[in-house]
């Protein structure tokens, strides 16, 4: 059973079952892509990390994780699979870069965020209430932190001419890599001018600003998850 249930437009198509959105960094990836192309879905949130959150997942989903995406009879759960789901039913809306190239490279780049930096998100959290603070890397962090920036530069400088984002115009990429952008920004990871200005320019996001907004109202603290040293 849903906590919260937002419809987003009235005649919505899809469920999104999400997480907190001031932690569930895998529900904000297909939040924003629907968002984004303005896809009608109507939105409902079981917090995560609640003595119960794994038998209310458990009744939208067999893997009781969020996210979790309903379309009629259909359940499509993980993020990855979710956004793929949305690329198959709104072929119109270029969720991934036109071009054969760029998406295959945003395809391998979204994928390697999916299946990888396990240092990153283990030691940086995200938690979008998070401002100011510092928290020192590990080894392995520092290497997933070094190497999200290698991305980043790599994919503006070949495939950004066209505007601000990772391929020029947003796509699935972006979205995987928006709770990275969160990360960053809250724990003040230093990234090059080209980094810092795609940082900047994803915060700006209107959608995002509105994930964003939502979790600061949110009212569930998890101890484990608040990391990190406030700045002096």
């Amino acid at each position: 059973m849903c906590r919260t249930e937002v419809r987003i437009k009235a005649m919505s198509q899809f469920e999104l079952v999400i997480g907190n959105k001031n932690y569930s960094s895998w529900s904000l990836r297909p939040w924003l892509v629907l968002r984004h192309f303005r896809i009608p879905f109507t939105e409902c949130r079981i917090p995560l990390y609640q003595g119960d959150s794994k038998a209310a997942l458990l009744e939208h989903s067999p893997s009781g994780r969020a996210p979790v995406l309903h379309d009629g009879t259909t359940t499509v759960w993980d993020s990855l699979a979710i956004i793929e789901y949305l690329v198959e039913k709104h072929a119109e809306k270029g969720i991934w870069p036109v071009d054969r190239e760029a998406r295959a490279i945003a395809r391998a780049v979204s994928a390697e965020m999916h299946s990888g930096f396990e240092a990153l998100r283990t030691h940086l959290p995200m938690n979008c209430r998070a401002r100011g603070r510092i928290r020192a890397l590990t080894e392995e962090a520092e290497r997933d932190v070094m190497r999200v920036q290698e991305i980043w530069t790599s994919c503006r400088r070949e495939f950004g001419d066209r505007g601000e984002w990772l391929f020029g115009d947003f796509s699935a990429a972006d979205a995987m890599f928006a709770p990275v952008v969160i990360r960053f920004s809250g724990y003040g990871i230093r990234c090059d001018e080209r980094g810092s200005a795609y940082v900047d320019f994803v915060l700006g996001h209107p959608a995002l600003q509105e994930w964003m907004n939502h979790a600061q109202g949110e009212s569930e603290i998890v101890e484990e998850l608040e990391v990190g040293e406030e700045r002096e």
